[in-house]
């Protein structure tokens, strides 16, 4: 199945999960997986929460950000690659001062 992010429409969530400024991203969802092409402006972020049912794959395509993931911190950039398993938690900032562009899939697990 071919997924063409550029013919969707933006869905922007401000301050998710408690973060800061918006998140806005192009997704696909079903019952089983969300896909999505996120973007984090410089300052906003993604607030912590954690992963409960499913776990989450990050890989940045342009800009950087840190991740606060558990009791550690993170600073990816371009070409760097993130997961959150089930039951961790983590947050994702934009620190920098271009646009973090990132692709994230969050995949249920059965037997939640």
């Amino acid at each position: 199945m071919q997924i063409n992010f550029d013919a969707m429409t933006n869905t922007v969530m401000p301050n998710m999960w408690g973060g800061e400024k918006e998140y806005v991203a192009r997704m696909h969802a079903d019952q089983n997986v969300k896909i999505m092409r996120g973007v984090l402006v410089p300052g906003a972020s993604i607030g912590l929460h954690t992963h409960k049912t499913n776990s989450e794959i990050i890989y940045v395509l342009s800009g950087c950000g840190k991740m606060l993931y558990n009791e550690t911190v993170e600073f990816l950039r371009a070409g760097d690659c993130h997961y959150c398993p089930k039951g961790c938690s983590h947050s994702f900032i934009n620190n920098g001062d271009e646009e973090l562009v990132f692709f994230a899939v969050v995949p249920e697990h059965s037997g939640n």
